[in-house]
């Protein structure tokens, strides 16, 4: 007799759970939650990255602008009639920056040539760190010479952009050690005859 009971009940029991398991495979009431779960953190990974990537080309224009407009008072002769030191010419190149770099970060490097031909316009990178030395801040010593008339000039604007959104392996926005990005705008021209 309990035999037969205990056949029954489970019979029972083996239907009523295949009828609750069959319920619940049907039901999609979570399945959007679900979903969303598994796609959000590459979506908003993929997000972040894109407009990291537009601030960082952003930047590197508006530091070409920047070059360009600050190149003008070196080759028009304005800095070497005035007799600009490098902090003075810094100072004027910032009166240029509205709000997007930090001045104090900022480097400019003007080296003055004889020829075309020899001049520096590679990136200032070693290792992912700056090859240029160091003064006991470490702040990078740089060259301050803007020639005389007809002296060709090549003048580098450097600044190290943060890059906030990296991943291990994919750090192609990031060129320096620290996970920043050195951009750099250069203008390379023959200084006016302005005397």
């Amino acid at each position: 007799m309990f035999k037969a009971i205990r056949t029954r009940l489970a019979s029972r029991l083996s239907a009523v759970s295949r009828s609750v398991a069959r319920r619940l495979l049907q039901r999609e009431d979570g399945a959007a939650a679900i979903e969303f779960g598994l796609v959000a953190a590459p979506f908003l990974a993929l997000t972040f990255a894109i407009v990291e990537t537009a601030l960082v080309f952003f930047a590197g224009q508006y530091l070409e602008t920047v070059a360009a407009d600050s190149s003008r008072l070196i080759m028009t002769g304005q800095a070497q009639t005035q007799g600009w030191s490098q902090s003075q010419f810094l100072t004027q190149v910032c009166a240029k920056v509205v709000a997007l770099f930090s001045c104090n970060s900022l480097i400019a490097d003007v080296q003055s040539y004889t020829a075309y031909s020899g001049t520096n316009t590679s990136l200032p990178l070693s290792d992912g760190h700056l090859t240029f030395p160091t003064d006991g801040q470490g702040k990078p010593i740089t060259s301050y010479n803007p020639g005389v008339p007809g002296s060709i000039v090549v003048m580098r604007l450097m600044y190290q952009w943060p890059v906030w959104v990296w991943f291990p392996g994919l750090s192609a926005l990031s060129n320096m050690s620290s996970k920043q990005r050195l951009l750099m705008a250069t203008a390379a021209f023959s200084n006016e005859p302005y005397q």
